[in-house]
């Protein structure tokens, strides 16, 4: 069974900086934060534009690509005519949602992901589970019994020894490659450039290394100015990991120019709209806001009960929840995704730009059920929903026996590793939570007979 959500997410929410007095924090930037973010969909169509036409200007190509499949042509062509053999990339979510690897590797080509998180994953064969933390639900004997396989390093758990291991494999890689692919945190329209911000280097290594630089970004990604990237990089990083800024911060602006020392001979920005422009200018425009800081994931009472994997997407959390039901409305179930939220707003809180996350939940679930997708069986569970919760005595006595009862079929630590259909869809992949021995109302009662006073702990 998956273990609870990884404590890191824990820890990178507690880690989160709190205001001080006399500090310029983030937190007083988000107002204009989130105004920047939202006033760009309003000029989409112009800040593109604008930023296309200056990228040209620098000596840069410009791809518009109305879905995943032409960008994917695009690159692989590129590539193909290019005589490319290897392929580094730096993170990029829009890459893995047009799932570009594996179209460069049908196409014959060796494709070496940077980031050490999601090196990590693709030697595992997996998908991301975090925004910003592809490996998170990985444990340290995981990653060292992967190097060991792939990489021949010495059985060890030393981090530090790990992470060299990794280096040495991977600086090879980037000077054996032809092209390098990333993804872009924001485009900046006046200035035809990329911002890319990291912490490893590896994007820096994966841009001007290799001969040909192609970066992947999402229309909505836009920005005006480099005063407003000033801005966003600020709070990206303060929700992101808690840095005033992160270790690296890119601003790239077309191939190396006559009497530059190194840089790419080639630059290639691919514009992905893939359903975005749908979404502008509708009900759900505000979720394109988003700066990928993964603040809202770390938040998330169910992310870190379920974790990643379980949305079954590209994007997980929240913002994921309505993110993947808007782009890819075409995966299994995916109308259930909005039901993964218990709704407390702690995303919302956390969002840096102040999302309405809850709000755009709520619609698509309603919109859901406009069209019909539900299952038979949840009108008859709602209303048997309804009849407990508003009738005391019966909540009374449901909470009793499901309390007697986790108790009873529980393991040691309580917890129960099978149930009934149809809660078996969460046993079978996790173990189920005991209930409380005692209701919040009886603890409260207790309180109240003793003066009000909480009991001492220690």
């Amino acid at each position: 069974h998956q273990p609870r959500a990884p404590p890191a997410t824990r820890r990178v929410a507690h880690n989160r900086p709190k205001p001080r007095p006399n500090r310029t924090d983030s937190e007083e930037r988000r107002p204009r934060a989130r105004a920047i973010r939202a006033g760009a969909p309003a000029r989409l169509d112009d800040l593109l534009v604008r930023l296309a036409e200056n990228v040209e200007r620098r000596g840069g190509h410009v791809c518009w690509a109305e879905d995943g499949q032409q960008a994917r042509d695009y690159i692989t062509s590129l590539a193909r005519d290019r005589g490319v053999r290897l392929v580094v990339k730096s993170k990029s979510m829009a890459s893995e949602e047009i799932h570009l690897n594996h179209a460069l590797e049908e196409a014959g080509l060796e494709v070496v992901e940077t980031d050490l998180g999601e090196y990590i994953i693709q030697l595992s064969g997996e998908t991301p589970s975090h925004i910003i933390a592809p490996a998170i639900h990985k444990t340290r004997e995981q990653v060292r019994d992967l190097f060991e396989r792939h990489l021949g390093m010495e059985p060890t758990d030393d981090i530090p020894t790990m992470t060299r291991a990794a280096r040495a494999a991977l600086r090879q890689r980037f000077l054996q490659a032809d092209m390098g692919i990333s993804g872009v945190n924001f485009g900046v329209a006046n200035e035809g450039a990329v911002c890319i911000v990291e912490n490893e280097g590896n994007a820096r290594l994966t841009t001007t290394a290799p001969r040909i630089h192609v970066a992947v970004m999402g229309i909505e990604r836009v920005c005006e100015s480099l005063e407003d990237l000033g801005v966003l990089l600020q709070v990206l990083a303060r929700s992101a990991t808690g840095q005033r800024l992160s270790v690296y911060t890119s601003v790239l602006s077309g191939p190396r120019r006559p009497g530059e020392p190194d840089g790419p001979e080639e630059f290639h920005l691919v514009l992905l709209d893939n359903g975005r422009s749908r979404i502008v200018g509708g009900a759900y425009a505000e979720a394109l806001m988003c700066i990928r800081c993964g603040a809202c994931l770390n938040a998330c009472p169910v992310y870190q009960n379920i974790g990643g994997h379980a949305y079954g997407g590209v994007y997980s959390g929240p913002i994921g929840a309505i993110l993947t039901p808007l782009l890819q409305p075409d995966l299994p179930d995916v109308h259930k995704l909005p039901h993964a939220s218990s709704l407390c707003g702690a995303c919302q809180y956390a969002c840096p730009v102040r999302i309405a996350i809850p709000d755009l939940l709520l619609r698509l679930r309603a919109d859901a059920v406009r069209q019909g997708k539900y299952e038979w069986f949840e009108p008859l569970a709602i209303t048997a929903y309804r009849q407990a919760m508003t009738n005391p005595a019966l909540y009374s006595a449901g909470g009793r026996l499901a309390s007697l009862g986790t108790r009873i079929l529980g393991g040691r630590d309580g917890r129960l590793g099978w149930l009934p259909p149809p809660l078996d869809q969460w046993t079978k992949e996790r173990d189920f939570p005991a209930f409380a021995a005692k209701s919040f109302s009886q603890l409260w009662e207790e309180r109240q007979r003793k003066g009000g006073k909480p009991e001492q702990e220690g």
